[in-house]
């Protein structure tokens, strides 16, 4: 059976949205296992805008739907209608957005928040004991989810780590090619560009967290 699986992302640019090799890597890699993927970001402004040729923050503001649609080729829905009910799993790629826009744990650190149509979201699916996949930074939303106790990785950046582990999480140390799986919660992290030097870097672990999603499912 085809398996349909949401993918939430938060923008377009690793300083200010979605990691852009991460979310490809993931759409693609969902693509080649045969998977049915639907697009998803909330309909807010982003945190701020920066200019990713200078890393200077710029005097405009951008919608988070808008600019993930151009990741998804305009495939990409209001994060609001995203029910866990109508799909397999659930992956979030990293990048500043998703410690930005999805959360302000960028900003706030261990006493973030997470926007709230995104984290009721990704609560319904812990809630149906359904997988779920948190690649490079995203992992920071993890204890927003689950709760104290959970079990998930950004690689081994100690002043990240301790945050984690302030909001409650059990922060496991991981090189760039592998994964962390919380067994009890279904939860799959990677670290991504929290360590990788390449993109083929980044691939690696990424595959390997797609892959053990998708197996999770069954």
């Amino acid at each position: 059976m085809t398996k349909k699986v949401a993918v939430i992302l938060s923008g377009c640019g690793v300083y200010d949205g979605a990691e852009i090799h991460e979310s490809v890597i993931t759409l693609l890699r969902l693509d080649q296992r045969g998977a049915k993927v639907q697009c998803f970001a909330p309909n807010i402004a982003q945190h701020h805008v920066i200019n990713h040729t200078t890393g200077e923050e710029m005097p405009e503001s951008r919608n988070v739907l808008v600019e993930s649609a151009r990741i998804a080729r305009g495939e990409i829905l209001d994060v609001r209608e995203l029910a866990a009910a109508d799909f397999d799993a659930l992956i979030v790629p990293g990048g500043f957005g998703a410690a930005k826009n999805l959360s302000d744990f960028a900003i706030s650190g261990a006493n973030c928040t997470v926007q709230p149509d995104v984290l009721a979201a990704a609560r319904a699916f812990a809630a149906a004991g359904k997988p779920v996949g948190l690649i490079c930074i995203a992992p920071a939303l993890a204890a927003k989810i689950y709760g104290e106790g959970v079990t998930c990785t950004i690689g081994n950046d100690a002043g990240t780590a301790a945050a984690l582990a302030e909001m409650g999480a059990a922060h496991v140390e991981c090189v760039v090619g592998e994964i962390v799986e919380d067994e009890k919660r279904k939860l799959v992290t990677t670290p991504a560009y929290m360590l990788a030097q390449s993109i083929s870097e980044a691939a690696g672990g990424i595959y390997k967290l797609v892959d053990r999603v998708l197996e999770l499912t069954h």
